[in-house]
């Protein structure tokens, strides 16, 4: 097929369809929010038998039949199952006690790239209800319901569901620790039974990050929900691949970017400002309809609340299977020293780990 000729100083191959991420700004009404609340798509699929134990890590079989049988135990409805005031649920394992009695859910805790978010989704997909009655999110998406909804209407509208699953579960700031706290006390009370992933064990959330000793009581009252299970292994992304992929020139991005249907052309720097302006709960609608995302000139992260942002958005295009052709400086190079040898640093070996795992996806886009 033909093609007429390009303009004066326009690429050769240039679509009309090219779009830019620094010149979105999405705004996601609130029944959106909940209505979303289903793992992305790239854990849609996922089940427990399709996850693929590491046989060297006898932690990571263990995790899969406890959390087999933590979804079987949430099919046992008892007295007051039916939504009563307030739409509570009570359905987790026969009968509401009158308080809490130990552990009302479990806490997958270990090493990015174990496969957590995958026994999540899968814990999820297990749960014998129906998808309006089961949630799964990521904690910062989480917060921001609470912000979009206001507390009483997501107690509300979160306790009449049998399972919550949130993801990366980090404590960045003490307003987010009591805010969940509270929060997860009132939905374990209405009968919600929690499932969450972190980096971090319940009762070192914050610590690095913020006085963390000021907060024992909320981050005890946290992990008092939750009966941790330790997942040990390496990172199943990079597990016997070759290394990550060089940069590409800013010409190789450019022509790929114009060549590629359903591609964003983005300056690195220029992205970083206007992630500033977006709150990163809306980084999913940010990425929305995206094949690939093109970035040149990426370099080092200026600062700790630019990198935290990145971080975000690095998982929203892992969710989302949203490969990553770049120029510039390797993705291991993105964050400093300092940055990680600090309090965030899982989250930033996390995003490398990831955006790697991008841009080998990447690789086959290359237009010629």
């Amino acid at each position: 097929m033909s093609s007429s000729p390009a303009a004066p100083g326009q690429h050769p191959i240039a679509r009309a369809a090219l779009i830019s991420l620094c010149a979105r700004e999405p705004r996601v009404p609130a029944e959106r929010l909940v209505a979303e609340m289903v793992p992305p798509p790239r854990f849609g699929s996922v089940r427990f038998d399709t996850y693929v134990p590491d046989p060297k890590q006898p932690s990571q079989t263990e995790a899969v039949t406890v959390l087999s049988a933590f979804a079987a135990g949430l099919d046992r409805p008892g007295p007051g199952s039916a939504a009563g005031e307030g739409g509570g649920m009570r359905r987790w394992f026969g009968r509401k006690p009158s308080a809490p009695a130990g552990p009302r859910g479990i806490y997958l805790d270990g090493g990015y790239g174990v496969g957590k978010t995958h026994l999540l989704a899968s814990l999820w997909h297990a749960t014998p209800a129906p998808a309006e009655l089961k949630g799964f999110g990521t904690f910062v998406e989480l917060t921001n319901l609470v912000g979009a909804l206001g507390f009483q209407q997501t107690v509300r509208t979160l306790g009449g569901h049998r399972l919550l699953c949130i993801d990366e579960f980090e404590l960045d700031d003490p307003g987010d620790t009591v805010l969940v706290s509270t929060l997860l006390g009132k939905l374990v009370d209405s009968g919600v039974a929690l499932a969450a992933t972190s980096n971090t064990l319940p009762g070192k959330l914050g610590e690095g990050r913020f006085a963390s000793a000021d907060f024992l009581r909320e981050i005890q009252g946290l992990g008092a929900h939750f009966r941790p299970l330790r997942i040990d292994g390496d990172d199943y992304r990079h597990r016997g691949l070759p290394e990550a992929p060089e940069p590409f020139t800013e010409e190789q991005v450019t022509r790929t970017a114009h060549a590629t249907e359903g591609a964003s052309l983005d300056d690195f720097p220029a992205l970083l400002g206007h992630l500033a302006s977006v709150h990163p709960s809306r980084y999913g609608a940010l990425t929305e309809g995206l094949r690939v995302a093109c970035l040149t000139g990426v370099g080092p992260v200026p600062d700790q609340s630019t990198a935290l942002r990145l971080v975000v958005l690095a998982d929203r295009l892992y969710d989302r299977e949203v490969p990553v052709l770049a120029s510039g400086v390797p993705f291991d190079r993105l964050f400093s020293d300092e940055m990680l040898n600090g309090g965030y640093r899982k989250k930033y070996f996390r995003a490398i780990s990831r955006l790697t795992a991008l841009a080998r996806d990447a690789k086959g886009l290359l237009a010629e």
